[in-house]
């Protein structure tokens, strides 16, 4: 969005001024403005054929046929394309896009999609991974789920040793192996009505929020070759706010409880913008930290206001500028070249 409005602003009659005022001898700003104006029409229109791509996907495994999940490939597409826009990190959008998707399936069905067995049957289906013919599924859920996961990690996987040249599956397999294990004990507490401690809340829901499975194997698509050394109250479930709440004794409001959330929230976006800013005995590649800012960023559109997953409404404007809405050559009075 940034982008676009970036073009319909920009000046084509502007000069930089330096020391020297400055303006390109070959080109004028008008070709500048055309130039850009290609690039995101040609941009947008693979993000389409990326899209029809991962909806085929959704039909193909029958996660179309999960009632009680969200189906969001468009919105997880506006995610990736918030960051990652540019032709050649295909892989890598692909991978987030998927990724996402199944973070939120997954989420929805320790949530309220089904009980407890069939929770411990995916996450021992997972931790065993390689199953035979013969396997019983608890329910179609399950094994809907188990079989997308399993296709998604090992293609994830695929497509990483291509870009590091070395096998990362196993890697993969115990970042979903953490997710569904934080998400099941969450589940265990809201089923028991517990409360647990608010630092042991806190280092769940870190994994829980399922950050790790989108982020982390996009890291192996941007580029830069990583070593081993550097990898690193809905439904019954309460949130952070009222965790905060009981455990200040119920002493404090909600209103002054989002307050001092946000407060450490501010805190700890500063403390990530350092650790991306420097530079001294840093061994993570620039382009992986900022895909964690740029993260950081796109979920405060996501999340500022409402939970902008499970409120679409919210960001359809958003969604049809990036997505689906080219620039219009005569909206844009640029002359033919």
């Amino acid at each position: 969005m940034v982008n676009k409005a970036y073009l319909r602003e920009y000046d084509e009659n502007s000069v930089k001024v330096a020391k020297t005022s400055y303006s390109c001898a070959n080109i004028s700003n008008k070709g500048f403005k055309n130039l850009g104006l290609i690039d995101f029409n040609m941009c947008q229109s693979l993000h389409q054929e990326e899209i029809m791509q991962l909806q085929r996907w959704e039909r193909e495994f029958g996660l179309d046929r999960l009632k009680f999940t969200r189906q969001k490939v468009v919105t997880c597409a506006l995610s990736a394309a918030a960051m990652l826009f540019t032709p050649e990190l295909s892989d890598a959008r692909i991978s987030w896009i998927k990724h996402s998707v199944l973070a939120y399936v997954v989420d929805d069905f320790f949530d309220v999609g089904s009980s407890q067995q069939e929770q411990e049957n995916l996450i021992h289906l997972l931790h065993k991974w390689d199953i035979d013919e013969g396997t019983k599924f608890c329910s179609k859920a399950v094994e809907i789920i188990f079989l997308v996961l399993r296709d998604t990690i090992s293609e994830s996987a695929d497509m990483a040793l291509k870009w590091q040249g070395r096998c990362v599956k196993a890697h993969l397999i115990q970042i979903w192996m953490d997710v569904l294990k934080t998400m099941g004990r969450e589940a265990e507490w809201a089923r028991d009505k517990v409360v647990p401690p608010m630092e042991e809340y806190m280092e769940n829901g870190y994994v829980s929020f399922a950050l790790g499975p989108i982020v982390l194997p996009t890291l192996y698509l941007v580029g830069p070759k990583l070593s081993e050394d550097i990898r690193e109250a809905k439904e019954g479930k309460l949130n952070a706010v009222q965790f905060h709440i009981i455990h200040r004794g119920g002493i404090i409001t909600e209103e002054d409880s989002i307050k001092e959330l946000r407060k450490i929230i501010g805190e700890n976006r500063k403390k990530l913008l350092g650790m991306i800013l420097e530079t001294k005995d840093s061994v993570v590649p620039r382009a992986c930290k900022d895909l964690f800012w740029d993260m950081s960023k796109v979920l405060h559109l996501f999340y500022s206001r409402v939970d902008g997953f499970s409120s679409p409404n919210e960001l359809v404007t958003a969604i049809n500028e990036v997505m689906y809405m080219p620039i219009d050559c005569n909206e844009m009075k640029l002359e033919q070249s």
